[in-house]
């Protein structure tokens, strides 16, 4: 998590790619559509990142190691779009390693919505709770 944290800070696709293995699965459980395999994809990906974001500036906020060396962090990006808008994202980051390099990850990375919904419509429009009598 470190290595990549100084990688995305440093805006080095180079550095960042190196941190995943050849043949790394990515998945984002809440947006199937999203998954991906190949650090190739990773280059593209943070190339848009890094372009997209000119100021892009990630905080690891904590991280642990699980006794099978699973890789836990949770993280805040944040920065301006190239357009000057904000750009804020977090979330949490499950990934496997194997000899060094990010084998496979899961993301659980969102954009931080400033504007949205109260917890009490989120429950209304997610739950769908019946009317109380």
């Amino acid at each position: 998590m470190d290595r990549l944290l100084v990688a995305m800070n440093a805006h080095d696709v180079d550095a960042f790619v190196a941190c995943f293995a050849p043949d790394y699965r990515s998945e984002q459980p809440a947006h199937p559509g999203r998954a991906f395999s190949g650090n190739d994809q990773v280059r593209a990906n943070w190339t848009g990142v890094f372009a997209g974001v000119p100021d892009f500036h990630a905080d690891l906020l904590a991280s642990a190691t699980t006794e099978d060396g699973v890789e836990i962090g949770e993280w805040h990006w944040r920065g301006a779009h190239a357009d000057g808008s904000p750009f804020a994202m977090q979330g949490i980051t499950v990934m496997g390693v194997e000899d060094g390099h990010l084998a496979w990850g899961r993301l659980y990375m969102e954009p931080i919505e400033r504007d949205g919904a109260g917890i009490e419509q989120m429950v209304r429009e997610t739950y769908r709770p019946p009317p109380e009598d």
